[in-house]
Parts: structure tokens; sequence; C-alpha cells
């Protein structure tokens, strides 16, 4: 089958590789494939939606006007909140599954890693054989045990290339004229994929991107969980702000019942009126009544996010603040380093692109080293002598001839598994844009209805004890103090219900930015790859 590497940039490849005398130099500039360079995206230069500075003043720079990095939530005031969201660290189990993951992604490059050292094994065995008359005997063979850095495939195996096949028993002692023998062997073997194109190395490079994509997810669900419970948190207060609102009406509606049943036994009023005040207000309790229920379910996912049953969290009723915190938004191209799900799509991009490299290099020869010694006689005392000393030295090259294509498929599936990799990080860029502008906007916006809506709360106040007083002076009928009073209780309900969505909204923009998250946060490519002293210095990359 062709190659999608011409075959000049293969030769290109060898004469540049085998241009130096030493092992070292042929070890240290070959790796095929391409180097990684961050695609562009899609950046603005500042968010339509975030409000102008006013006139005379400068806006503030990006380092001076930052969230708090971690604790955003501390911008809200709010002790129990504060409380609560320490616990997600500790007891959320979601968090603790993704630490676990980013756990197992740091072993996998260890174990990518190992491949790049010898593998070594020791063996020792004991055969009994015989032959002739009745002296005969089924021989019997004790296997030795191997211990390798590496190995999936046995004793001498390479991992990922499959190159080097170490030594098996060496001699066998056949008896003659009906005598038995016994053979002892005691060996060591070696072999070594010296990596000459960097198939190996560019595998250690995509499971370090694959690790900092861990770390990443891992800073990505500790952020949605901390969210989810802020959000929770606000939802359950104004749960309770409805409430007390609600329990507010039912106080003024007692007391217009009062004032309707005293009217009704003077004789001023109908007793219709009455029935119609009893109505209300026993509506307006049931309506307070079942705000319990999405109260205590709000309460029961805090209590979940924060590693808890149900049962044992309880949080006392309090007031959905008044406060709306100003959320710092920096320039809008800052977007790229500050949400872990960017940083995600990125390092992604670089794990899939070093796989092309890995898939390139098997259309090259794999080169190995391996080494065989021991001894083996009878018995075993003399074992260790000279004369029943036995090893090899070996070299190899291997070339894959034809496969039916399957090497020319995997490079085309790697270069597609990378450019989808692209894809999804400029979508992800577009669309934390787009949240960014979203909330921004609910912010804005919201603030205008806010001012409206509490003009409104006032009038309709007004009107209630308007049409108290009239209807006590018997110039209106009851219904328009119905009326009045339903108008005030809804308008009260949307005012509370528009701090709420402020609320929310303050709480996803922070998450629309990251959180106070940073790129640097993840960790680096040094940290995740600890230089190993056995690893022959011409191996070691730069790893920064």
């Amino acid at each position: 089958m062709s190659s999608p590497a011409p075959r000049s940039a293969v030769r290109r490849a060898i004469l540049l590789c085998a241009g130096t005398s030493l092992l070292p130099g042929l070890l240290s500039g070959c790796m095929v494939g391409p180097d990684y360079h961050r695609p562009a995206a899609q950046v603005t230069e500042r968010f339509k939606e975030a409000p102008p500075p006013p006139d005379g003043w400068q806006r503030a720079q990006p380092h001076l006007a930052e969230l708090p990095r971690g604790e955003w939530w501390r911008l809200y005031g709010d002790p129990v909140l504060n409380r609560l969201e320490e616990q997600i660290d500790v007891s959320n189990q979601s968090i603790k599954a993704s630490e676990a993951a980013f756990r197992q992604a740091r072993a996998l490059i260890d174990e990518a890693r190992a491949n790049l050292f010898p593998t070594l094994s020791l063996g020792f065995s004991d055969t009994r054989s015989g032959s002739g008359g009745g002296a005969g005997r089924i021989s019997t063979t004790t296997a030795g045990s191997s211990v390798g850095t590496t190995g999936l495939g046995g004793i001498g195996t390479g991992v990922g290339t499959g190159v080097g096949t170490g030594t098996s028993a060496v001699g066998t002692t056949v008896s003659v004229g009906g005598r038995a023998s016994t053979t002892y062997q005691f060996q060591g073997s070696g072999s070594w994929d010296l990596d000459v194109w960097g198939q190996i190395r560019r595998q250690v490079e995509s499971q370090v991107a694959a690790a900092q994509v861990s770390a990443a997810q891992l800073a990505s669900a500790r952020l949605s969980a901390q969210v989810d419970l802020a959000t929770y948190y606000f939802e359950m207060r104004y749960q309770d702000s409805l409430q007390a609102l609600l329990n507010r009406f039912v106080d003024a509606y007692a007391e217009t019942e009062r004032i309707t049943r005293n009217e009704v036994s003077a004789g001023v009023a109908a007793p219709s009126d009455l029935l119609q005040a009893q109505t209300q207000l026993a509506q307006t309790r049931a309506q307070a009544v079942a705000v319990g229920i999405q109260r205590a379910q709000y309460e029961h996912a805090i209590a979940v996010l924060t590693g808890h049953a149900p049962a044992d969290l309880s949080l006392s009723p309090a007031e959905l603040t008044p406060h709306i915190p100003e959320v710092p938004v920096t320039v809008a191209s800052l977007l790229l380093q500050r949400r872990p799900d960017i940083a995600q799509a990125e390092r992604a991009m670089e794990e899939e692109n070093a796989l092309i490299g890995a898939a390139i290099a098997a259309f090259f020869p794999d080169i190995s080293l391996s080494a065989a010694g021991g001894w083996a006689g009878d018995p075993l005392g003399s074992l260790i002598k000279v004369a029943n000393r036995f090893w090899s030295l070996g070299a190899s090259a291997t070339e894959v001839l034809f496969n039916g294509g399957a090497r020319t498929a995997e490079v085309r599936a790697a270069r597609a598994a990378y450019d989808e990799s692209v894809a999804n990080y400029r979508q992800t860029v577009l669309t934390a844009f787009q949240g960014v502008e979203d909330e921004l906007a609910a912010l804005r916006i919201l603030q205008q209805q806010a001012a409206a809506q509490e003009d409104a709360v006032k009038l309709a106040n007004q009107s209630v004890q308007v049409a108290l007083n009239q209807y006590q002076a018997g110039t209106t009928i009851y219904t328009t103090v119905i009326t009045t009073q339903t108008t005030a209780l809804s308008n009260a309900e949307t005012a509370l219900g528009i701090q709420q969505s402020r609320i929310v909204a303050s709480v996803n923009l922070i998450d629309q930015l990251g959180g106070g998250w940073d790129a640097s946060l993840l960790p680096s490519k040094n940290s995740l790859q600890t230089d190993n002293p056995l690893l022959p210095a011409f191996i070691q990359r730069d790893k920064n």
C-alpha cells in the first residue's frame, strides 16, 4: 500500500538519523510527525454587552479587577454559603471521581514512559529427562520468573512496536541407555526498543497532554459543582423570601377579613364580601404552604452536592440577599486563559497531534537490541562455571512491507481526530464568548427591569390602601379591594423573582468567566514527567 509519507521524506528522515556516528546522536533528533502549534481561534477584542465606563473614568486593568482566585463565592458575603462551598472539595463524590481520573491519567504517563527502558528478565528451570528401557521418565520443567520495566507480551517483548525478543531456555540434556538426568538452567535476557523514530516519545507526549486534559476536566467539574451549589442556595433563599412575602400578605388579608367581618356585622357590607375576603385569605395560605416543596428539594440538592445524605443537612430559613455583586469583567481575549473547558479543548488538540506522529512512525523500520546469558548444566552445585556459561547478543531491524493499508488508515484516522479536536476547540471558544455575552445582557436588562418593577410595587401598594379607604367609606365595592390586593401581591412576587434572576445571572456570569481559574493552574509538563535517573540523558526531552 502507498504511504501517506512520501518516500523521499522517509529517506530524508532515515539519513538524518543515520548521519551521526554515535547512538546518542542517533536517538536525540528523530521525531517524525508534526510538532504541535496551537491553532488560531476567533477571538473578539471586547464584550458587546459589557457596560461602558462612566464619562471621565478609565476601565480597570485586568490584573486589578479579577475574580477572587478559587473562592469567588465570597463576593456574595454570605457565611452560610461560604461554609457550604468549602465542603465541595472535601465531600463531593463527583469531584473525587474526577480527581481519581486525573491520578489515573498521571499513571498512564509513567506507563508510556516505561517503554523507553530496556526490558530485563530472569529465569530458572530444572528438567528431568530419560530414554530407553524402564528408566525413561516424563520430563518435568519448572519455569522461571521474569522482571522487567515494561512488557505486554512476556519475556523480552517490547511495548508499542513489538520488537526485541529475548532468549528462552537454551539446551536440553538427553539421557541414553535407559539412564535419566537432570539439567539446571539459570539465565537472564533483555531487549531494548531504541525508539529511533520517536513513536514511544510521541505516545508519552500524547499521554502528558491527556493528563492535562484530565486536570482541566477536574477544574471544570469543581467549578460546575460550586456553581450548582450557589445556584441551588440562592434558589432556596428565594423560596424563603417568597414564603415570607406570602406570610406578610396572609397577615394583611387577615386584617382585611377582620375589617370586612366588622362591616358585615354592622350591616354596611354584604355577606358575600366576607366570603370573598375569606376565600382570598385561604388561597394565599395554601400558596404559602406549597412553597415548602421546592424549598425542601433545593435543600436536598445542596446536601448531596456537599456529600451529605438529605436527612443530615438542615438550613434555617433566611431572606434572599438584596446585594448583587459587581462581577469584574476583564478584556475578552483573556477568556481563553480563564476557562477550564477551553484549556481542556486546547490540550486535547496536542494529545491528538502527538498521535499523528506515533502513527507515522509505524512506516519506519523498528530497531532493537537484545542480549541473553546464563549457565546450564548438572549438578546444581557446579552450575555456575565458565564451561557451563552461554550468552548471545543481537540487533534487529524490522519493517512491515504490506499490511493491507492498515498504517495508512491509522494516519488518516489520527489526522481526522486532530481536525475534530481543532473544530471542537474553536467551537468551545465561540460558545464561551456567547455565554459571557448572554449573562452580561441578562444582568443589564434585569437591572432595568428591577428599577421599573420597584415603581410598579409602590404604585400597587398605594392602590390597595386607596381601595380599602374607599371601601370603608362605602364609595367602592369589595371586588375593587380584592383586585388591587391581588395586583399588589403579583407585583411583589415579580420583583422578588427579578431579584432572584439577577443573583443567579451573576453566578452564571462568574461561571462563564471561569470562576477565577487560570490556565497557569494546570500541572506543567515538567511536573507530570519527573525525570528518571535510569533514563539515558539522550532520551530525555524538553518537558517545559
